[in-house]
């Protein structure tokens, strides 16, 4: 699967491949993915393989961007994922990241999120960015406070239950 391969001091991102089974069934069904992010039925290395490739990997196809993995330099151990998305229901490319429980609290994700922002602005010319989050996840709300990104309202995504606050860097506009 082809498309952007960043680095930083401590990160490789990368496209998911079939492979990351594993790191992405087990991302998907941890707590704060379910509380924050939601349930996307992935139960099985079969789910998460279909996931990769209905999900993340159509979008690096169709639109250029989409999750990476990210992984330590070190080991090349998986720790989560990070990217630029687009939604139609979105005016702009959001940033969508996610870490694995056991490694947060480390600047991993403010890291990966740089990077990938860097990456769009130098490589696709992308000036906008919103990111939504679920009300109450504080502490993806001090990840984009860090990245600059402001908080611009709430809505209700389609087919969601509860509105989820939007936030934004770059030229002001709407979400």
């Amino acid at each position: 699967m082809s498309g952007p391969v960043l680095e930083t001091p401590r990160l490789r991102l990368r496209p998911l491949v079939p492979e990351d089974g594993a790191f992405v069934l087990e991302l998907l069904n941890e707590p704060g993915w379910l509380q924050h992010i939601g349930d996307r039925g992935v139960r099985s290395l079969a789910d998460a393989r279909r996931y990769i490739a209905d999900g993340p990997g159509a979008m690096l196809a169709r639109h250029g961007v989409g999750l990476l993995a990210v992984t330590l330099k070190a080991d090349g151990a998986p720790v989560g994922i990070c990217g630029l998305l687009r939604r139609e229901t979105l005016p702009d490319p959001d940033l969508g990241y996610a870490l694995l429980a056991r490694h947060t609290g480390r600047g991993y994700a403010r890291e990966a999120c740089a990077a990938v922002l860097d990456w769009g602005a130098r490589s696709l010319g992308i000036t906008r960015v919103l990111a939504i989050t679920s009300q109450g996840n504080t502490a993806s709300v001090a990840v984009l406070a860090a990245l600059g990104f402001i908080h611009r309202g709430r809505r209700r995504m389609p087919g969601e239950d509860e509105d989820v606050d939007v936030y934004s860097r770059g030229p002001e506009g709407g979400p």
